[in-house]
Formats: C-alpha cells, structure tokens, sequence
C-alpha cells in the first residue's frame, strides 16, 4: 500500500503543524479550514498567523474551505477537537481513505472513544490513531518529534508511517489503537491537575507524585478497557503525560494554572481561542471510570474543581487523607 496525497481536517495550530510535517517532501497535502481567512492566508501568503504564527508553511500545502475536495485525498489526518469528531466525519464526502485521528479525548454523552465514532465511518482497518507529546509550534518549527501510530492493520499502519516519517518526525508503530487513545485522553485531565499544583504553590515533590500516581490511574482505567500497559507507559502515555504536565504550552496545564490561582473554570474557558480539551474530558471520565470500577481520585478531585463543587484545597486536602495503601 503506498500513500502519496495527505488531507488535514482542521486547520488549528495541531492541524496545521502536521500539515507541514506532511508537506515537508515536497508532496501535496490539502487543509481544510472552518475559517476563510486561514484559507486565504495559507493559499496567498503561505502562513497561517492566526494558529501557528511565526512558521513559513511549504508551498506544497493548499487550504481549502470545503471537505468535498478532500475526497481524492489517499490519507486523511482528522485533527478536529474531540467534541466536534462526529459532525465532521458525518459531513466527508463517502470513500475508504484511512483516517488518522489526531484529536485526544472522549465523547460527552456517549463516554465514547474517537476510534469508536471513526467505526462508524470507516471500517476498523482503515482507523488509526496517532498521539504522543507534541506541541504544535515545536513540531511546525522542525523540532525533533517522536509519537505513536496505532494501526489494527499493520500494512495500512506501516504505509501511514513511511508517508507521514521525516528526520525530525519519527512514528513509532503500535496496533493498540485503545492504548493510545487513552493515554492521550486522560492525559488531557492530568494535565489540569499539574497546572493546578503549579498555579498553588505546592512545588515540584508534588508535582512528581502527582504525574506518577496519576499515571497509575491511567494504566488502571487503560487496563479496564483493553489496553495494553506497554503502550501507556510509552510515547502516547507516560511521555505526553510527562510533557503537558511541566509547561504552560500545554493548553489543559494553563487551564490547571489559572485554576489554582483562583480562577474559574468558567471564566478560563470563555477566554480560549483554543480547546482545553481535558475540560470537556473531566467528567466522562469520571463516570465511565465509576462505571467500569476504576479509582481515579485525582480526576475526580479535576472534576470538582471544573465543576466549581470544591475548592483546590478541599481537594488537596482530601487526596492527603486518602486511606494508606499499597503502591499500585
């Protein structure tokens, strides 16, 4: 299987940013934006000031406001926000080009996963997931990048990789589609929770035992839904875990900060360009993990301060004064 043509569904700075990486040989890749004026900047100036300021865009890459002429496209990157997945991939035009679902988080209503909305468009084998730490405008600047492709089939995975690899681009082949999924959807709500510790004062020795025993969470939720521990502890896992979780880049940190100052979450989230997506994420997570029998005391505690039920030290302080356990 060889993929030549690349269509990127959404023109944020993620989107736009894989665009480039896609472009960067020279091969054609289509954009599709919502926004005309990022169609007129990319397509006459080349740029797209309004997400990814700062990073002249290749030539090669041409934006488009209408997801019909996505339709020749060999390979489609969907890079929508989460909430937003369905609607989209309801509108593409009908074909069976692979889609790479880029957007990490979880259905509000449905607790569903974005591999499992895809299935209802596309056949399993023609879904992939790629997730990992990435920043957008490090990955648009050439940065060396390393992430996860996630694949049932393992040809349509290792053709998505030779056409998507570059020096500074490096996928690493995975076929647990789940385990990736998850590992950057509950990332997202671990993410609030550093920005939290951070915009607190509460230093870095909590910050560590936080990202660790909230990776604990994530394995144990991960395993409860068929994931495999390797994955977690890989690249779409621990290492995006690890990256959101130490900068205010990271939308979901920044989201945490502001609410560790003092901030509401209502307030934060009304001021956002972007998505948090980790906001949208919180309580879907909370209850499919009640559903499954999973603990996920820190998300819960994320939960509470998005839904303004708790201050940040009513959940500090009820996280110290969980019962003493074993690690695990």
């Amino acid at each position: 299987m060889s993929i030549g043509s690349i269509g990127v569904i959404g023109a944020g700075a993620w989107g736009t940013a894989l665009a480039q990486t896609a472009a960067a040989g020279g091969e054609p890749v289509l954009l599709w934006a919502r926004e005309a004026e990022v169609v007129a900047a990319v397509n006459d100036d080349h740029a797209n000031p309004l997400f990814l300021p700062g990073v002249p865009l290749s030539p090669a890459i041409r934006a488009t406001g209408a997801l019909a002429d996505l339709s020749a496209c060999d390979a489609l990157l969907v890079v929508t926000p989460a909430q937003h997945l369905r609607g989209v991939l309801a509108a593409l035009p009908p074909g069976d080009a692979p889609l790479v679902l880029c957007a990490k988080g979880i259905e509000a209503g449905s607790g569903r996963l974005m591999s499992e909305i895809a299935a209802d468009f596309r056949g399993d084998d023609a879904i992939a997931v790629l997730s990992g730490p990435t920043f957008a405008h490090e990955v648009g600047a050439g940065l060396p990048t390393a992430v996860t492709l996630a694949c049932a089939d393992e040809s349509v995975g290792a053709a998505l990789a030779a056409r998507l690899a570059r020096p500074g681009f490096r996928p690493y082949l995975s076929t647990d589609v789940i385990g990736a999924e998850i590992g950057g959807a509950v990332k997202n709500v671990l993410a609030i929770a550093c920005g939290v510790v951070e915009g607190r004062g509460l230093g870095q020795n909590a910050r560590a035992a936080l990202i660790s025993r909230g990776f604990a969470e994530m394995v144990r939720f991960g395993r409860a839904r068929g994931a495999r521990t390797e994955t977690l502890a890989g690249l779409a896992g621990l290492g995006d875990l690890v990256l959101t979780c130490s900068s205010t880049s990271s939308r979901n940190f920044s989201l945490g900060l502001g609410l560790g100052q003092g901030r509401s979450a209502a307030d934060l989230l009304a001021d956002r360009r972007t998505v948090a997506e980790g906001a949208f994420t919180a309580p879907v997570l909370h209850e499919a993990a009640a559903a499954a029998g999973v603990d996920m005391p820190i998300v819960a505690g994320v939960c509470a301060l998005l839904g303004g039920s708790a201050a940040v030290d009513d959940v500090v302080e009820a996280l110290l004064a969980r019962p003493l356990t074993y690690e695990g």
